[in-house]
Formats: structure tokens, C-alpha cells, sequence
């Protein structure tokens, strides 16, 4: 037996169900072990059920899906000129990155797919579809453009996967997601995949899903080493003030600014704009293109500070941010890992600065609970930052204050 035959055998993937041409492949992507989602998700899909996965990006939800869908495709192999799988997804970024994941584990046994998606030419992804792909990878809007020209049937689709279903949401597109669920079959295998698990979510999956599995991951609870982070108490009406004097340092190179709202980060960016500094919003109410070409113009240096909803940011791989600046505090705790994570990365440092109003105090309690120390506070002496910190605003009845650390 040859030695990769035995890496095969000896692979952590092959358990989950997996044939050897896709452990082969996965092992060649430098894949040491399955993460918690893979190995929590993908026998269930082979075996043929729902699932209702809750998971942040970053966790390997992407081969979750992918691995077991294309195993089921190649286990059911057949000649047919319908789409057999169908990932929708809620940008054409995600959309990309998902079909060059397909490509890259199933490269031992091509599975033919197709990626479509708004914001170009729809004529290369005419002709895509017309050499029958068995799994199709597809953003709503494009989608059913195409469905309602006739190159895009349906009717044969026995796997689903909805992915980032809080982001759709949170982009206006919950209309077009059940305008293509209502021509799926009703016999089909259909996996959703949410970050956050909201009312609105749960709605939707119990009208989707049959008797599905429930996994979810447990979030991430700690910040990297790299990044120096900060907390400021300040007023709600001084955090504009505060945010254009920070930004004016040189040392901000390129930073991203978090509101807890969509109109919140329209209006920081366009009080920044006032104040002098250039900033682009990004977030779900943009529409595809306006959301590219702040994108671009903050990944190729023309626009310095990127404000940004949690949902929104998550498509946002760029590098090279120095500082991530917390406007509001957002609701979940473990966005705030999430958020921070956007800088210090590759070896380099970074700094996380968050604002607290008063009425956020709760928030920063939660955010500290979770990554289990203070974090440290800086002082506003009204011209500009010191090392000592000012006295934090009360604790809570019968919880100790910092000082009492």
C-alpha cells in the first residue's frame, strides 16, 4: 500500500463518510483534522438529513457543506441536464469562494458546477449552463434572473444549502430566497447555515426544514495576541468627535468603524465626510455594486476607513487594517471578537479602540465575560488621549468595579 493510501486510511476525514478521492483532495489542501463543524455536520448530510447549523464564518463551514454534498453527488452519479445541488449565498464574493472550493475538493472527481451571480456580463454564465452542471452555486437575485429566462431549471435540485441565511436577511433578500425555495422540490435534502440564530431565522428554517439536526459551534472567546485593545467611556454625542480626532493620527492607516445599524453607519460616514475624512459605508441596504466598489476603494488605499455592520463585514477580507474602532458596542459578545479580528493579523499588530456610552455598560460587561479579563481604559482629557485612565462609570450593584481588580 502506498504511503498516501495510508495517509488516506489514517485521515481524520475519512471516518465522516468521506470516499478517498475527497479525503485525497482534502488532505493536498493541507487539512490536518475536520473542524467542529465539519465533523459535527457532514455525516449527518450524507446520511441524508436537515440540518439547521449555527456558525460563524472562519469555522469551516464552507467544506461542511461542500464535502458531503459532493459526496452525495458522486455516489448518485448520473447523466441528466438538471441541476442536482443548489448553494445560494448572498454575495458574489461568498459565491466565488465557495465554487473555488468545489473545484479544489473535488479535483479527483470533477463534479461539473457553476457559479452565477449579479454585477457582470451574464453571457459566460449562459454558456457555463449550458454544459449541464450538476451543482450550482448562485446569488437571489442573479438566480432568478436567469430562472425566469429559461436558462435555470430547478425541478431536479435534491440538495439545498442556504448559506449566511442572517446576512440574506439583513440584505433585503428574504422575498427572492422564497421565490427560488418555491421552485425547489419538495423532496430534497436542504441545509441552512446561520451565524446568529434570530426569530426571523428560526421562521424560516422550520418553513424549510424537515426534522433537521441542530448543531451549532461554540463562538470563539479569545482575541489575538497581536492586538492592543481599548475601551472609552464617552458620551453618545461626543463619539462622532472623538472618532474623527482618533482617525486624524497618522498611525491610522487603513480602519474599519462598526455601528450596530445600517442608518448608524450611514450617518458616521457622512459626519466623517463633514469633518474632512473620507469614508465609505458598507452594509445591506448597498446595492451590490455601490458595496464593490467601497470595497475597492478601501482594499486599494483610495478610501482610508471602511464603516461597516456586523453582517455586512463579514464578506471583508482585506489586509493591512491597523485599527478596528468599535462606535457602538454591538449586542453579541462574540462579535466583538470577530470585529477586532480584522486587524493584527499575519504577524502584524493592530489596535481595537471601543467607545462606551453610558447605556453600553452592559454590553462591555458581557464582552469582558466572555473573553475573561478588563480591558484596558484610556482617558480623554479633551485635547487628546493619556496613559492614565479616567475613574470607569459605576459597576452594576454587587459587581466589583476595574479598580477592584
Amino acid at each position: 500500500m502506498s504511503s498516501f493510501h495510508s495517509a488516506i486510511d489514517a485521515s481524520p476525514f475519512t471516518p465522516l463518510g468521506l470516499s478517498p478521492e475527497i479525503v485525497r483532495a482534502v488532505l493536498e489542501e493541507g487539512y490536518g483534522a475536520p473542524t467542529p463543524i465539519q465533523a459535527k455536520v457532514v455525516p449527518h448530510v450524507i446520511a441524508g438529513r436537515d440540518v439547521l447549523a449555527c456558525a460563524q464564518t472562519g469555522t469551516g463551514k464552507t467544506a461542511a457543506f461542500v464535502l458531503p454534498i459532493l459526496e452525495q453527488l458522486l455516489r448518485a452519479r448520473r447523466e441528466q441536464s438538471h441541476i442536482r445541488a443548489l448553494v445560494l449565498t448572498p454575495t458574489r464574493e461568498l459565491a466565488a469562494q465557495i465554487a473555488e472550493r468545489i473545484s479544489a475538493y473535488g479535483r479527483h472527481r470533477g463534479v461539473r458546477h457553476a457559479v452565477i451571480y449579479g454585477g457582470v456580463n451574464q453571457r459566460r454564465q449562459e454558456a457555463a449552463l449550458r454544459q449541464r452542471p450538476e451543482l450550482l452555486v448562485a446569488t437571489p437575485g442573479r438566480l432568478l434572473d436567469l430562472m425566469q429566462q429559461g436558462f435555470v431549471r430547478l425541478d431536479s435540485v435534491s440538495h439545498f444549502v442556504l448559506d449566511e441565511a442572517d446576512r440574506m436577511l439583513d440584505m433585503g433578500f428574504i422575498h427572492d430566497v422564497r421565490r427560488v425555495t418555491a421552485a425547489l422540490p419538495r423532496a430534497r435534502q436542504t441545509l441552512l447555515f446561520s451565524a446568529t440564530m434570530p426569530r426571523d431565522i428560526e421562521a424560516l428554517a422550520q418553513s424549510l426544514l424537515r426534522d433537521p439536526v441542530r448543531v451549532a459551534v461554540t463562538p470563539v472567546s479569545s482575541t489575538a495576541p497581536t492586538i492592543e485593545e481599548a475601551v472609552v467611556f464617552v458620551q453618545k454625542n461626543q463619539k462622532t468627535a472623538l472618532l474623527a480626532h482618533l482617525l486624524k493620527d497618522d498611525a491610522v492607516a487603513r480602519a474599519i468603524v462598526f455601528t450596530r445599524t445600517k442608518r448608524g453607519a450611514n450617518k458616521v460616514s457622512a459626519q466623517l465626510a463633514r469633518a474632512g475624512i473620507g469614508a465609505a459605508a458598507i452594509h445591506g441596504n448597498k446595492s451590490q455594486a455601490a458595496r464593490e466598489r467601497a470595497l475597492d476603494g478601501f482594499r486599494n488605499d483610495r478610501t482610508r476607513v471602511l464603516v461597516a455592520t456586523d453582517i455586512a463585514a463579514r464578506g471583508i477580507d482585506v489586509g493591512g487594517i491597523s485599527h478596528v474602532f468599535n462606535f457602538d458596542l454591538p449586542n453579541e459578545p462574540e462579535s466583538y471578537v470577530h470585529r477586532i479580528g480584522r486587524t493584527g493579523r499575519a504577524g502584524n499588530t493592530g489596535q481595537a479602540i471601543s467607545f462606551c456610552a453610558g447605556e453600553e455598560r452592559p454590553l462591555l460587561t458581557g464582552i469582558e465575560r466572555l473573553i475573561r479579563r478588563r480591558i484596558n481604559v484610556l482617558g480623554h482629557d479633551g485635547t487628546g488621549f493619556s496613559a492614565a485612565p479616567e475613574p470607569p462609570l459605576p459597576a452594576a450593584p454587587g459587581e466589583p468595579t476595574r479598580h477592584d481588580q
